[in-house]
C-alpha cells in the first residue's frame, strides 16, 4: 500500500511569512482534490496533514481509504519548534494534542500512551527556526521515525535526515509536503503487503517499509510559490495591486533555497565533529492504548 504521509490543504491556514501571513495561505489546495490527485498517483491510502487542524478531513471522511493525520507544531524543552507528523488519530487525540503541544513531555506521554505513530519533519530545515544541539538528544530520546525524503527539501536536506535516521535506528518516512496539488504524491511511502490503515501504520512501525519519490529543488520551489500566488490572486482580487511583487518570488526562492543549504551543512558538520549519536535522555514506560 502507497501513501503521501506530508501532504497540505486550505486547512493549514495563513502561512507564517511576516507581513504576507495576513492575506495568504500556506495552501489553496481543496481536499478534494488532493485526494483525486493522489489517487490518480497511485496512492492506495490518503490522508491530509495540515498545520494543527484536522479540518480539511471532513470532506474526505466517507472514503473508505482515508484516515485522520496532522503536522503538529511543538515547542522543544529548548524553546525552539519543530514539526511532527502525527498519523490514524481521532478527533479527541487532536483535542489533546492541540492542548499539550506546548509541552513536549506531556505530548510525548500521550502519544506514547495512545500507541500512535509520529514522525520529525524536515530535521535539517529552518522553516520552524533555530535548532539547539539539545533538540538531537531529545530526536534520539524518543522521536520513532524521521522524515528523510520531503518532496519540497533539497537532497542535502533528505540526505542528511536519512544519515541520522540510520545513525539513531529510526524508522525512515516520506511525504511530499505538497502545499499545491501538483506536487501531491511526488513522495511517498511503500508498505508491501498491507491490506488496510492498520496494516499500514504497523508495518510503518515495524521498519517494513519503503520511501519512495523526488526530492524538491529550487525550480520546484518556485513553481509552487508561484501557483501560490495565482491562487492568492483569484482568490483575493485585491491583491492584484501586489502584482508587481510576484516578479521577485524566484529571488525570495531562491534566498531561501540558499539559507536552507547553510542551515544543513552547519548542522550536518556540528554532528560529524560530535562522532557519536546524541545521548539518550530518557525512555517512557509505554501502557497499550484500551
Amino acid at each position: 500500500m502507497r501513501c503521501d504521509l506530508h501532504v497540505h490543504s486550505y486547512a493549514s491556514g495563513m502561512c507564517d511569512t511576516p507581513f504576507i501571513t495576513h492575506f495568504c495561505r500556506e495552501s489553496y489546495s481543496d481536499p478534494l482534490a488532493v485526494y483525486e490527485t493522489l489517487k490518480r498517483r497511485g496512492m492506495t491510502l490518503v490522508t491530509l496533514t495540515d498545520h494543527n487542524s484536522i479540518d480539511g478531513a471532513e470532506a474526505l471522511r466517507h472514503f473508505p481509504d482515508f484516515f485522520l493525520s496532522e503536522e503538529v507544531t511543538c515547542t522543544m524543552p529548548s524553546g525552539t519548534e519543530i514539526h511532527l507528523g502525527v498519523y490514524g488519530i481521532d478527533e479527541r487525540d487532536h483535542a489533546e494534542i492541540a492542548r499539550r503541544r506546548s509541552d513536549l513531555v506531556s505530548l510525548l506521554m500521550y502519544l506514547t500512551e495512545r500507541r500512535l505513530f509520529f514522525a520529525l519533519n524536515h530535521a535539517f530545515s529552518s522553516l520552524t527556526g533555530r535548532r539547539e544541539a539539545s533538540d538531537f538528544e531529545w530526536f534520539a530520546s524518543y522521536i520513532p521515525a524521521i522524515e528523510t525524503r520531503n518532496g519540497q527539501m533539497l537532497r542535502r536536506q533528505n540526505d542528511e535526515a536519512g544519515r541520522l535516521a540510520v545513525q539513531l535506528g529510526k524508522v525512515a518516512v516520506a511525504g511530499s509536503d505538497a502545499h499545491t496539488v501538483w506536487s501531491a504524491g511526488r513522495a511517498f511511502m511503500d508498505v508491501p503487503g498491507a491490506r488496510d490503515v492498520g496494516e499500514f501504520l504497523a508495518g510503518l512501525r515495524a521498519g517494513r517499509s519503503h520511501v519512495c519519490g523526488g526530492h524538491g529543488s529550487y525550480g520546484k520551489l518556485t513553481a509552487d510559490a508561484l501557483r501560490i500566488t495565482g491562487e492568492l490572486l483569484r482568490e483575493t482580487p485585491w491583491t492584484l495591486a501586489l502584482l508587481p511583487l510576484a516578479a521577485l518570488v524566484p529571488l525570495a526562492t531562491f534566498g531561501h533555497v540558499a539559507s536552507e543549504f547553510l542551515f544543513t551543512k552547519t548542522w550536518a558538520a556540528r554532528l560529524a565533529r560530535s562522532g557519536a549519536p546524541p545521548r539518550m535522555l530518557w525512555q517512557f514506560q509505554t501502557t497499550p492504548a484500551r
